[in-house]
């Protein structure tokens, strides 16, 4: 996979006076069947999350509150992107080392993934991804 792959969705939004909802769903605006959710929170000041690849998961991350920044690599290139509305998704293929990083105070970043947890879904080590994607 590679960064061409990745892309912004721009879920629902139904505007309300009493407040917006917005939603998604598995195989329509999520490119995948969703097997697992999950999200992050309570990040201290400058730590990151991730660091890591899957092999088969794909995933959409959202920032339902605040903001932070995903930077993808392909292990030829890395992009980064700025989360920070919650009716927006970044859909992340495959093969793509993911980082979360300079998240805001009381952030909340949700997690859809397209398969269950399985450590040896995971390259955790970004030299062996690199090696890997060549």
């Amino acid at each position: 996979m590679n960064l061409n792959q990745i892309k912004t969705i721009e879920l629902p939004k139904i505007l309300d006076d009493r407040g917006n909802l917005s939603f998604f769903e598995s195989n329509n605006h999520v490119p995948f069947e969703i097997e697992r959710v999950y999200w992050i929170y309570d990040v201290p000041g400058g730590e990151n999350r991730g660091g890591h690849s899957y092999y088969q998961n794909q995933e959409l991350i959202i920032a339902l509150s605040g903001s932070f920044d995903v930077v993808l690599d392909d292990g030829f290139e890395a992009k980064k992107y700025t989360l920070n509305r919650s009716h927006f998704g970044l859909y992340v293929p495959n093969g793509i080392w993911r980082q979360l990083e300079n998240f805001s105070t009381n952030s909340l970043a949700f997690i859809a993934a397209s398969h269950e947890y399985d450590e040896n879904d995971y390259l955790r080590n970004y030299e062996t991804f690199k090696t890997f994607k060549k």
